[in-house]
C-alpha cells in the first residue's frame, strides 16, 4: 500500500466511522431529533455501524485500521513504523472531517441547542452542552480510574483484532471487519459506562478540536483538561495489547 492510498483511505474510512458516531449521539442528545433519548444501546450500536461502513469503505486503500491504537498495536506487533505517521495522521484528519459532516447533518438541532425539559413558566431555557456528541466525558472524573478504564477497554479491542488475524479465513470471507464491528459494539455495551469507551484517540481528539471551533450556540467549553486521557489510555492501550499479542501467540 503506498503513503497515498493509505493517507486517503484513513481520511475516508475515518470520516466515515465518526460520521455515523457523532451523528447517533447527536440523534439520541439534541432536541428535535427524532431519536432523542433512544439511549445508550442505540449510541453503541450507531458506533458499531460507524466501524463498519468505515472499516469496508477504507480496506481496500489502507486495511481499515481507523484507530491510532489499533496502528501501534499493529506496529508493536510486527516492528513495522514506517508507515505509522501515514495513518495516524489520516485518522486524525478524517476524525476532524467526520465531525464536520456531523454538524452539518443535525445544523438545525444544533442552532435549536437549548433545554426546555424542567424549566418553569418564567424560566429561561438553559444550554444543552454539546460536548457529549463530539468526544468522551467520564460519568465520575478520575485521572487514575478514567485512564485504567480506557487503557483495559483498548486492550480488550486490539488484542481480539490481532487474534482475529489467526483465524483462517476470516480476512478472506469479508467477515472479519463484520465481527470487529460487533466487537465494538460489545465493548460499548459492557465496558463504556465510565468513560464513553473512546479506546481511539482520533476518534476523541479529532471532534474535540472540530468541536473547539464550531459556531455552535450554547456549546459550552471542550473539556481540554480532560483530553489527554482519551488519547493516551488508547496508544497505552494498543501498545500493551500489541506486546501481550507478541508474547503469547
Amino acid at each position: 500500500m503506498s503513503n497515498g492510498d493509505i493517507f486517503v483511505g484513513e481520511i475516508i474510512g475515518t470520516a466515515i466511522l465518526i460520521l455515523f458516531g457523532a451523528g447517533v449521539c447527536a440523534a439520541v442528545t439534541l432536541r428535535y431529533s427524532k431519536a432523542r433519548a433512544a439511549g445508550w444501546v442505540v449510541i453503541a450500536f450507531g458506533w458499531g455501524f460507524g466501524v463498519l461502513a468505515g472499516a469496508y469503505t477504507a480496506a481496500p486503500l489502507s486495511g481499515g485500521h481507523l484507530n491510532p491504537a489499533v496502528t501501534i498495536g499493529i506496529a508493536v506487533d510486527t516492528g513495522k513504523w514506517d508507515k505509522v505517521w501515514v495513518y495516524l495522521l489520516g485518522q486524525i484528519v478524517g476524525a476532524m472531517l467526520g465531525a464536520v459532516l456531523a454538524y452539518l447533518v443535525y445544523f438545525a438541532q444544533f442552532q435549536a441547542n437549548v433545554r426546555t425539559e424542567g424549566t418553569t413558566e418564567g424560566t429561561e431555557d438553559e444550554p444543552l452542552p454539546t460536548l457529549g456528541i463530539f468526544s468522551t466525558i467520564p460519568e465520575i472524573r478520575s485521572p487514575v480510574a478514567n485512564l485504567i478504564t480506557e487503557i483495559i477497554a483498548t486492550v480488550a479491542l486490539v488484542l481480539p483484532v490481532l487474534a482475529f488475524g489467526l483465524t483462517k479465513g476470516l480476512g478472506e470471507s469479508g467477515t472479519l471487519v463484520l465481527i470487529v464491528s460487533l466487537l465494538v459494539v460489545g465493548i460499548g455495551l459492557s465496558l463504556g459506562g465510565p468513560t464513553g469507551y473512546a479506546i481511539n484517540p482520533a476518534r476523541d481528539l479529532g471532534p474535540r478540536i472540530v468541536h473547539t471551533f464550531l459556531p455552535i450556540p450554547n456549546k459550552g467549553g471542550s473539556d481540554w483538561g480532560y483530553a489527554w486521557i482519551p488519547v493516551v489510555g488508547p496508544l497505552a492501550g494498543g501498545a500493551l495489547a500489541g506486546l501481550i499479542y507478541n508474547a503469547a501467540f
